[in-house]
This record gives structure tokens, sequence and C-alpha cells, in this order.
């Protein structure tokens, strides 16, 4: 057999690269469209999100807390919840992870199991890495402390916090021991507002007993600027504002 030409030669290797080429475009296009099936996965199913397309270069972590808090007790399926075997081993990832430069918290939850509530918030306020939540909505009951367990919050102007008492469904207490635990509970939670924020522990108490504002039950209810005023948040602000406080943490600490 003759010897290929070598302008045939040329035209063989021309068309290998160009079939190669082909097969890597389409490859890396299967790679990047299964990327954004799995961050799109993880927003539907526990509304967490990678950001990290800033100038900055920051690697920031996104984790939403909304609806209800689900605890030990699975909760009906027309409920939105937050799952907390979700968020803790998260959390755990995130502390012992050298790919995460930062953590933003959307918040808008009604509240929900407490001790659930108050495992998350402990998590977050012991993390090492630079931390900012944002209360959108709402952040009710047990969601006072996840609010300011971070080290910076921000709520917006229309965004509310009802403090009130801790309490089971019913209205009769049976026995001594159960109000006993109730209190250790509670004060388990005014302890921990009261360390993570700027308001005073006799102030939380005074509003949590509040009988003036809320119709059929005890508390008070904060709206954005009243948030502030009283210690609990930070500042006023929307996503902008939380973004850019902690791009600021995040270089603050890389220049430590």
């Amino acid at each position: 057999m003759a010897r290929k030409s070598i302008q045939e030669n040329r035209t063989d290797w021309k068309n290998d690269t160009s079939s190669q080429s082909a097969d890597n475009r389409a490859d890396n296009l299967e790679a990047e469209e299964d990327k954004i099936q799995k961050e799109n996965e993880s927003i539907r199913e526990m509304g967490q999100l990678a950001l990290k397309e800033n100038h900055y270069r920051h690697r920031i972590h996104l984790l939403s807390v909304i609806g209800e808090i689900e605890g030990h007790e699975c909760l009906s399926s027309s409920t939105k919840t937050t799952k907390y075997e979700h968020v803790l081993p998260k959390l755990a990832e995130i502390a012992d992870s050298d790919q995460v430069d930062g953590v933003l918290i959307l918040l808008n939850t009604v509240g929900g199991d407490v001790e659930s509530g108050l495992a998350i918030a402990e998590m977050i306020a012991s993390l090492d890495k630079p931390t900012v939540s944002l209360v959108l909505g709402g952040s009710h009951s047990i969601g006072v402390p996840l609010a300011v367990s971070t080290d910076y919050s921000f709520i917006v102007p229309s965004g509310t916090m009802v403090i009130h008492p801790v309490r089971m469904s019913g209205t009769v207490i049976g026995a001594p021991s159960t109000y006993d635990y109730f209190k250790q509970m509670q004060d388990r939670i005014l302890t921990f507002i009261a360390t993570h924020s700027k308001a005073k522990t006799d102030r939380l108490e005074e509003m949590m007993m509040n009988t003036g504002m809320l119709t059929k039950d005890l508390g008070t209810i904060l709206v954005g600027e009243q948030a502030v005023k009283e210690g609990l948040i930070s500042e006023v602000g929307g996503i902008d504002k939380a973004l850019g406080r902690l791009h600021h943490m995040i270089e603050k600490k890389r220049d430590c």
C-alpha cells in the first residue's frame, strides 16, 4: 500500500483534532449542565447555594431558614420547613472547609422546634468564619436567636420579629415540673439572645410577657427599625448591605 502524502497526513490530523475539540466541548457542556442541575437541586431541597461569581473572588455559602423549623417530629407535606438534620451537617462541613470564606443567612421563619432552632443558632455562633444574617419577611419565636447568632445582622424595613414565651399546644400546665422545664428553656433562650446582641435580659423578658400587643397571646412584635432600637439587630438594610458587610468582614479577616 502506498504511503500517505504529507498533505493527507495533515488532513487526517486536523480531522482528529476537530473531533477531539468537539468531544471536549460536549463534555464541558455536559459538566456545566450537571453542575447547574445540582445547584438547582440544592436550592430546591435545602435552600442553599454557593456564591462565588463576585469580583472579590470570595466564596460565600448562602443558607436560608424559611417556613417552620422542623425538629424531631415530621411536619405535614404541605408545610414549608427547614430541617435541622440538613442544616447541622452542612454547618459542620462549612466549619471544616477551606473553600468557604463566609456565610450569609436569609431568614423568613415563623419559628418552630425550640431545641432544634437553638441548636442551629449555637452552631452558627460557633463558626470561625464571618457570618451575616438578613431578616426578610419575619424571624419569629425561635427565629430570634437565629437572627442574632451571626457576627452582624440586618433586617429589611418591613421585616418583623415576634418575641413571646415558650409554650406548647393547649392552655394548661399540668404539673410544677412542667412549668420549671418551660422556665429553664425560656431562660436558655433569653441568655443566648442577650449574649449575642445588645438587648438586655430584663427588657427581653418584659417584651416577652407583654399583654397589650398580641390579642390572644403574650409577646411583642418589632418591625424593622424597632428591632434595631431594641438592640436585637445591628442595622436596617437589604441584600446589598448584607453582602457588602460580609465581603468587608472577609477582607478584614484576610488582612489579620
